[in-house]
C-alpha cells in the first residue's frame, strides 16, 4: 500500500534529529538539505566550496540551524573527528566526483573520492556509541548495462564501463562489506544501539540550481540565455528523467523507515520513474525549449567520444512496495519544472526552491 511522503510526515521522521550530510554542497545535497531544514532537523554539512556562483546551495544559503564545514571527503581525519563532534542519528553521503565525463579525465581521483571516501565515511560511523544509520547514494549507472531495454533490479549483476560508473559500482559493495561486516544485528548485539547502510540508486536527475558540465539542463539554460542554439550528444539515447524531488524524497522515506527498523530495510532501493515515462534526449530538449519560449538545438555527437550509455532504464517496484514511494511528478512536469526554476529572477530562486518542495509535498 502506497504511504506518499508528506512534510507532516517528514517532520515525524526528523524533527529534533541530528542529520550528517555529506556533499551538502552539491545539486542533489542542497536540495536535500532544503527539504531537512523544512522538517526541523538539526543539520551538519560536510564537503567541498559549491564552486558555482548561482548554484542551489549558495542561493539557499544560509540556513539557520546548518553548520558547514568546507572539507575533502578523502581527509580521513577532519571527515571522521567532524562526525563523532556531531554525534548524528541521521547519515546522508552524496559527496563525490559525480559526472561521467570528467571521469575519464581524472580516473584514480573518481575511484579514490567514490570508493576510498565511502569506506572511510563508514568507517567512522561505525565508531559512533548511538543508533545512527547511513544512507549511501550511489546511481543508476552501478548496472552492468547490457543496453537492451530491460529494467534493473537491485539484485543484478554490477558493473560498470567508465569509471565514474564502476567507481559507484565498487561504492556499492564497499556498502554490503560493512552491511555485513560491522552493522549487522549479530555483531552489534549486546552494545544497547544499532547502526545500519542502506543504498539508493538514482540517476538522471534534473531540477533548480544545477550549473555542472556536461549535464543536459545547465546545457541547454547556458545556452538559452545567451541565445544559442544548444548542443546536444546522442539526442536518440533513453534516460529516466526524474525531478530532483522525486529520488531525495525517497532517501528520507528510506532512511526514516531504517533508522525505525533496520534490519527489514538495510539493503538497496532504485528510485526513477514508472517504466512507461522514460524519454530520449532530444525529447527533454524539445519540452525545455518550449517551456523557455524560445530556442534551438543541434546534434553535436561525435563518433570517438568517450562512452555515454545509450539507454539505461530502473524497475522501481521494490521502493513502491516497501517504502509507499512512488513518482509525483512524470517526465514532461520534471522539465516543466527545472525550466520555471531557472526562468525565476536570482533573488526569488531561493523562495521558489521551498515552494516547489511544498507543492510537491502537498501532491
Amino acid at each position: 500500500m502506497e504511504s506518499m511522503v508528506t512534510l507532516a510526515g517528514l517532520q515525524e521522521y526528523y524533527r529534533g534529529s541530528r542529520v550528517f550530510i555529506t556533499g551538502h554542497t552539491g545539486f542533489k545535497g542542497a536540495w536535500l538539505m532544503a527539504c531537512l531544514h523544512l522538517a526541523g532537523a538539526t543539520i551538519k554539512g560536510y564537503a567541498l566550496e559549491d564552486e558555482h556562483e548561482e548554484g542551489i546551495f549558495r542561493i539557499l544559503s544560509p540556513l539557520s540551524g546548518v553548520d558547514c564545514c568546507i572539507a575533502d571527503i578523502r581527509d580521513k581525519v577532519r571527515l571522521k573527528n567532524e562526525l563523532l563532534a556531531f554525534q548524528p542519528d541521521y547519515v546522508f553521503h552524496l559527496a563525490a566526483q559525480p559526472l561521467v565525463r570528467r571521469s575519464y579525465e581524472i580516473p584514480a581521483d573518481t575511484f579514490e573520492i567514490n570508493v576510498a571516501g565511502t569506506a572511510s565515511l563508514l568507517e567512522a560511523v561505525n565508531q559512533v556509541e548511538k543508533q545512527c544509520v547511513v544512507l549511501v547514494v550511489t546511481t543508476d549507472k552501478v548496472y552492468e548495462n547490457k543496453e537492451t531495454g530491460a529494467l534493473y533490479r537491485e539484485e543484478d549483476p554490477l558493473g560498470g564501463h567508465d569509471p565514474y560508473s564502476t567507481s559507484k559500482a565498487c561504492a556499492e559493495l564497499v556498502v554490503d562489506s560493512f552491511r555485513k561486516s560491522f552493522f549487522n544485528a549479530a555483531v552489534q548485539a549486546g552494545f544497547g544501539y544499532q547502526r545500519a547502510v542502506a543504498s539508493a540508486r538514482a540517476g538522471n536527475v534534473i531540477g533548480g540550481g544545477d550549473w555542472s558540465q556536461d549535464r543536459i539542463i545547465p546545457d541547454i539554460v547556458r545556452a538559452l540565455q545567451t541565445g544559442e542554439k544548444v548542443q546536444v550528444r546522442n539526442p536518440g539515447s533513453v534516460r529516466p528523467w526524474q525531478h530532483v524531488l522525486e529520488p531525495v524524497c525517497g532517501y528520507l522515506q528510506l532512511a526514516g523507515r531504517l533508522y525505525r527498523a533496520p534490519e527489514t530495510y538495510a539493503k538497496s532501493y532504485n528510485f526513477g520513474p514508472l517504466p512507461e515515462d522514460h524519454l530520449m534526449v532530444r525529447e527533454l530538449v524539445d519540452i525545455a525549449i518550449g517551456r523557455w519560449g524560445s530556442g534551438n538545438w543541434k546534434d553535436v555527437s561525435a563518433p570517438y567520444a568517450p562512452h555515454e550509455a545509450g539507454v539505461l532504464k530502473l524497475d522501481v517496484s521494490r521502493a513502491r512496495k516497501e517504502l509507499g514511494w512512488i513518482p509525483r511528478l512524470d517526465a514532461r512536469e520534471a522539465i516543466q519544472w527545472t525550466i520555471d526554476w531557472y526562468r525565476q529572477k536570482r533573488t526569488g530562486r531561493a523562495a521558489f526552491t521551498f515552494e516547489q518542495i511544498k507543492s510537491y509535498l502537498s501532491r
